[in-house]
């Protein structure tokens, strides 16, 4: 099975979900446009020092090194929290795919620049943001609090999060790193 192909059942997977949930569930503002708060700074300070009672939010750009996208935080959480609206309040700004503005991440905190030239093991690829780069992307996981990392089966305006979970951005070049770290 293809990236390619894998990424349309995954969308195609979180497309179908989304419409069943929607019937349940408030729609919910897009991420790009949550205002970035002296609590969310505050919140990626402190993200590391232990235990999260709210969403764990990390972003690591793996093989890229981008230390502008890298990022960990604890967003504050009382109850279940679509995707979109943890990494809003963390301050992580996505850009999405041509295709899935709001589902899948094509940027994040502007990783991969349009002029970043991406090593691969065909060469070198630049990101477009338009669902043709079938080599490299932002993956997204989740760990429920004492569980395992597991492929998300949802896009981020779909996925809810319960407090106590931590949610991963992980960037993936020719299927590697396959998952996230402990």
């Amino acid at each position: 099975m293809t990236l390619t192909t894998m990424r349309a059942a995954a969308a195609i997977s979180a497309a179908g979900l989304l419409l069943t949930l929607a019937a349940c569930s408030t729609p919910a503002t897009p991420s790009s446009s949550a205002p970035a708060s002296s609590a969310s700074a505050a919140a990626s300070a402190s993200a590391d020092a232990g235990p999260c009672g709210g969403v764990k939010v990390i972003v690591d750009s793996g093989s890229l090194d981008q230390a502008a996208a890298d990022t960990s935080a604890c967003v504050e959480a009382a109850s279940p929290i679509l995707a979109s609206a943890v990494l809003g309040k963390a301050d992580v700004k996505i850009e999405g795919t041509a295709k899935y503005p709001t589902s899948f991440a094509c940027r994040v905190n502007g990783v991969p620049a349009a002029d970043f030239d991406i090593k691969h093991k065909g060469g070198t690829i630049r990101e477009a943001c338009d669902d043709k780069n079938t080599v490299s992307y932002w993956a997204l996981w989740v760990k429920p609090a004492n569980g395992d990392w597991a492929y998300a089966q949802e896009g981020l305006d779909s996925l809810k999060l319960n407090p106590g979970e931590s949610l991963e951005l992980l960037y993936t070049v020719d299927g590697e790193p396959a998952a996230p770290g402990a």
